[in-house]
């Protein structure tokens, strides 16, 4: 099984020096193969801190695995943050919305630390899940 790791874990997961997140991560996804999409690439090297961090996390995102989108994508991730919007729901960002797609078109398992990705499965097929630590 895929699962696609959102950037609101990868934050949590590069901030703890105990070791622990990790551990709880590995426990998570034993047996699965880990995914990201170039959405995460670009929100986690825009958040490098100095050009030291940049290098760190270039090197080590350009050895992952990546879900791309589709041409069809686009459309269909537009298409939830309108239908939410129509039903009074709101995300925040329509990149989660463009990230529960490429989760729903991978049948990928999405972990986030993010209430949108709930608010976005409670309309689609998105398997998703809030990792608690």
């Amino acid at each position: 099984m895929q699962t696609l790791i959102d950037t609101s874990v990868w934050i949590d997961l590069f901030k703890d020096k105990s070791g622990r997140k990790k551990q709880q991560l590995t426990l998570l996804t034993d047996n699965h193969e880990i995914v990201l999409s170039r959405f995460t690439q670009l929100e986690l090297l825009q958040g490098a801190k100095n050009e030291r961090e940049w290098q760190l996390l270039e090197t080590y995102l350009e050895h992952q695995s990546y879900l791309e989108v589709t041409t069809s994508t686009w459309h269909k991730a537009a298409r939830i943050y309108f239908n939410l919007r129509r039903r009074g729901k709101t995300v925040r960002s329509p990149i989660d919305c463009c990230l529960a797609q490429i989760a729903i078109e991978a049948k990928a398992l999405l972990l986030h630390r993010d209430q949108d990705f709930i608010t976005i499965s409670t309309m689609t097929e998105l398997r998703q899940e809030f990792v608690e630590w």
